[in-house]
């Protein structure tokens, strides 16, 4: 499908699409495509991660804005689409570069940006990167989230129709949901992976529990309608996040149970851990090496057995 026709059907009928199947085909034809969400959203993949548009006359609104390097292929996508580009609020999912490499041209442009407090934080100051032993520098001032929240759930001052919300430590210290309740459109950020292995950034918070609480939040946000938007990989349906979930929470049991028998996480893997799941990793020692250190973390909340 070429570009023309991609922005056709985002513009027009992007209703009456079967939209994860068409979201699958374009995220693999297209290395910074345009994909139809539902009326009045597209999706812009291949950014280093997605990012949500609603689009519209007046201007339009982002869920996370791409890695740095995308921000010039993002800005030009957003040039042909209804709103012209002209951004006036931009949420981050979370802290992670890849989600907002873009906020510093949105910012300096005047678009008012939305985070949890821990994702401001995060941006502006020197954080370090333990998986490869580094500091990633604080973003400038115009870079970070101008209107924060720590605890609860929200609603845009401006328009009553859009929530967000903390998941509390799903995949960083702080992820949010986005949901546009009017249009039935869910932005979660990282806390589901439809396509990469599941993430769970321990140094930055993220924890196996986290993830299985987040996501029986969000089942509680949707329904059979709702389109599911993550950081990375295709639009998906509440169908796909119930498989998401049930695997999480499968997993969270075993590696508890694990864990009282003193396993480390090779011997989690050598045991099964991640043997009959509804999916498969391309890295499962990573995964079980993250959120065995996501559980001592967490310790003193876990069980008397766990000490």
């Amino acid at each position: 499908m070429n570009r023309r026709a991609i922005l056709k059907a985002a513009l027009g009928g992007a209703a009456s699409l079967t939209l994860p199947v068409f979201a699958r085909h374009a995220y693999a034809q297209e290395s910074l495509a345009v994909v139809p969400v539902s009326e009045g959203f597209v999706m812009l993949t291949g950014a280093g991660g997605n990012v949500l548009v609603r689009t519209g006359s007046t201007g339009q609104m982002l869920v996370d804005s791409g890695a740095a390097a995308s921000t010039d292929a993002v800005i030009a996508r957003l040039r042909d689409l209804p709103g012209a580009g002209r951004v006036t609020t931009l949420f981050n999912t979370h802290w992670h570069r890849e989600q907002v490499g873009g906020n510093l041209a949105f910012g300096r442009a005047g678009a008012k940006i939305i985070a949890h407090e821990k994702t401001r934080a995060h941006l502006a100051t020197d954080y370090y990167v333990m998986d490869e032993d580094r500091y990633e520098k604080a973003l400038p001032v115009e870079a970070c989230p101008t209107v924060t929240f720590f605890t609860g759930d929200q609603t845009l001052s401006d328009d009553k129709g859009i929530e967000y919300g903390h998941l509390l430590e799903a995949h960083t210290d702080g992820d949010i949901y986005v949901f546009f309740r009017d249009a039935n459109v869910l932005a979660a950020g990282h806390a589901i992976a439809p396509v990469k292995d599941p993430a769970l950034d321990w140094f930055g918070g993220g924890w196996l529990g986290g993830r299985v609480d987040a996501q029986a939040k969000l089942l509680k946000l949707t329904d059979a309608q709702t389109r599911i938007v993550p950081s990375y990989g295709p639009v998906v349906g509440r169908t796909e996040l119930q498989a998401e979930s049930d695997m999480t929470r499968m997993l969270y049991d075993r590696m508890l149970d694990l864990l009282k028998k003193g396993m480390s996480a090779q011997d989690m893997l050598d045991a099964g851990m991640m043997k009959g799941l509804n999916r498969s990793f391309s890295d499962p020692y990573k995964f079980v090496y993250a959120a065995h250190k996501g559980y001592w973390a967490h310790h003193n909340s876990l069980g008397p057995e766990v000490l």
